[in-house]
């Protein structure tokens, strides 16, 4: 059954067991080596704090089945700590998957390092975040679940993108409203376009725009009409999954030095060069010549394909 549909009898199980399918399946992991002279306790309960806020929250009017949840790593590097009190500079690197069709292999919808997070964090405070109000009552508190937020969201958009033409948009705005809406206080960063161009704003400025609607269109036919058809039909979801290549290097030169682009090479480069390395090497160039233009940072791994 596809994702997001559920018969009746399904809901009365709900009903009848008082069950809520939430959509992640959220591992937290915190990692505090930067920080010798706090309480390592204090680490152990963020990292349940932050684990319970994803894992416990319904986050869409949907009901995941266990097998259609989601698959999120979030992996917190606390590089530092202010002089101010419970204050934290960090790292956060979040990795989600969502299952393809009949087979026991997740495809990577996220893998992403933002280096701008600031925030507060303060013993058993209890994670609270309002899409009403983002800001909260303390900024650098609320940096923090935004932040979570903000990459639930973003993943939430790029799950239902992958099995439906644009099926992220609700998601993808309200994690754009969390951009709109975000905290603002003295070192909290990653929010505003002026910073730099390849910050939280831009990525969901560029899912959202127009000019980037082809990467959208080629994400669900990637997914749907690409690897979710491997267990059946291999050799015409590898040939969908290929035909959107040439699509990509026109968006590159239309769109350089894209942050989505990498964004999304970031998550998918891997599974490209195995799709690639199953093709005749006479066959191979015709792709690898332009992905190492656009994804300059995998550019030796294409190039090795053609040896």
């Amino acid at each position: 059954m596809l994702k997001k549909i559920y018969s009746v009898l399904f809901c009365l199980l709900l009903l009848g067991t008082n069950t809520i399918a939430q959509e992640f399946n959220c591992t937290v992991k915190v990692m505090s080596n930067a920080i010798v002279s706090e309480d390592k306790k204090v680490f152990s309960t963020m990292e349940k704090a932050i684990s319970d806020f994803i894992n416990t929250r319904k986050w869409t009017n949907d009901e995941f089945d266990i097998q259609e949840k989601i698959e999120v790593n979030l992996l917190i590097n606390l590089t530092g700590k202010t002089s101010e009190k419970d204050v934290y500079n960090a790292t956060i690197n979040i990795q989600a998957s969502r299952p393809v069709y009949n087979t026991s292999y997740t495809s990577p919808l996220i893998n992403y390092l933002d280096r701008d997070v600031h925030f507060r964090y303060s013993q058993f405070t209890p994670l609270q975040f309002d899409d009403n109000r983002v800001v909260g009552s303390d900024a650098k508190a609320s940096n923090l679940t935004a932040i979570l937020a903000y990459y639930m969201y973003l993943v939430l958009g790029l799950d239902y993108d992958s099995f439906s033409p644009e099926g992220g948009n609700a998601y993808f705005k309200k994690a754009q409203h969390i951009v709109n809406n975000a905290p603002e206080e003295n070192g909290i960063v990653g929010w505003k376009p002026v910073e730099n161009n390849k910050n939280r704003y831009w990525i969901i400025d560029q899912l959202l725009s127009p000019r980037f609607s082809d990467l959208r269109s080629y994400w669900y036919s990637m997914h749907r009409e690409g690897f979710d058809k491997l267990y059946n039909k291999p050799e015409e979801g590898n040939a969908k999954i290929l035909s959107g290549i040439s699509r990509l290097g026109k968006l590159n030169k239309e769109n350089p030095s894209s942050i989505l682009l990498q964004f999304f090479f970031n998550a998918k480069s891997d599974e490209l060069i195995r799709i690639i390395a199953q093709l005749p090497r006479e066959q191979r160039g015709q792709y690898t010549s332009i992905l190492a233009q656009i994804d300059v940072p995998n550019a030796a791994k294409y190039q090795l394909l053609n040896r």
